[in-house]
């Protein structure tokens, strides 16, 4: 393993504990590809606050996109947008977890985490903790740290041009993730940047300073750690003008991914049918034919709940 700062940091993090629980149920969706899985990565509300309930999340990374079970239509919506979407039940020791996990290839989870990525989502998501919570071997491992590190340094390239011309670290980090949030097609409180800094403030001031350093970026730093990243005005009009292009594509790359899930959504109706459950008490009953197609199942499902008066 390199003995560079950042990768260290970005190794440890990854190799977290978390519950055996979810271990398992990283194993189980794993196992759908049969043996083509290189990687399970668990994130979220979860990770952070060791929860079992609600729905976990994960990123299941393959070989290649087609190695998931389900039609080629769905493998090629993977291979033109990704990532496919789906949701999953699995048992425990007798318990009911469930997940919401994205499928992509260990190449297009790579891509994702270039500077020069396009979209936002990935590397901003994935600077932000995570874990291994499956992997298939030690290489598999290396790789997925390869790409978040990148995500890490990426994330700090775009801090640096986007935040202030002097602050401390956490400055650079809320700057960022508000840009990012800004540039998607988002339902959250507009403050959740700042949030999500708070909770881990310790490990964001960490991180940036490395992530500079490995991604090449000169700065000069004060002793009440306030950094100044040497940027010259002409550099950081043509990063920010870099950074408008991304915000023009964000929310319309996050409309079509929600017009393909309608097609390609795995589990759609079991979790349509959890979500009712877990909100009213009511659990209605779906079939097969309704899991194969939801779409066409879905006004059916609809004027059930409004007799059964779950739905105003």
């Amino acid at each position: 393993m390199s003995d560079e700062p950042l990768r260290r940091i970005v190794d440890e993090e990854m190799r977290r504990s978390v519950p055996a629980a979810v271990s398992a149920l990283a194993a189980q969706l794993a196992a759908r590809a049969q043996g083509k899985a290189a990687a399970v990565l668990f994130y979220g509300s979860n990770l952070r606050d060791a929860r079992l309930d609600g729905v976990l999340d994960f990123y299941i990374l393959l070989d290649h996109v087609g190695a998931w079970p389900g039609s080629r239509l769905a493998a090629l919506a993977n291979q033109m947008l990704p990532p496919n979407v789906g949701y999953f039940e699995g048992e425990v020791a007798g318990q009911t977890l469930r997940a919401k996990y994205a499928l992509l290839s260990a190449s297009q989870f790579r891509r994702g985490m270039s500077h020069h990525s396009l979209d936002t989502t990935l590397w901003a998501r994935f600077s932000q903790p995570c874990c291994l919570a499956w992997v298939r071997s030690e290489p598999d491992r290396a790789a997925a740290v390869d790409s978040v590190r990148e995500a890490v340094m990426t994330a700090a390239r775009w801090a640096a041009a986007l935040g202030p011309e002097r602050g401390d670290a956490l400055a650079y980090w809320r700057a960022l993730f508000a840009s990012t949030y800004g540039a998607e097609l988002r339902v959250e409180k507009g403050g959740r940047g700042h949030d999500l800094v708070a909770r881990d403030a310790d490990r964001y001031a960490q991180l940036l300073p490395e992530a500079w350093h490995a991604a090449g970026i000169e700065f000069d730093r004060t002793d009440d750690a306030l950094l100044t990243p040497r940027m010259t005005p002409s550099s950081r009009e043509k990063a920010k003008r870099r950074w408008a292009v991304r915000v023009r594509l964000g929310k319309p790359l996050n409309i079509l991914r929600l017009i393909k899930a309608a097609f390609t959504f795995d589990g759609a109706m079991d979790y349509v049918v959890w979500k009712v459950e877990r909100h009213s008490g009511v659990r209605p009953e779906v079939t097969d034919w309704q899991r194969r197609h939801p779409l066409l199942a879905a006004p059916g499902l609809y004027w059930r709940l409004r007799k059964l008066k779950v739905l105003g």
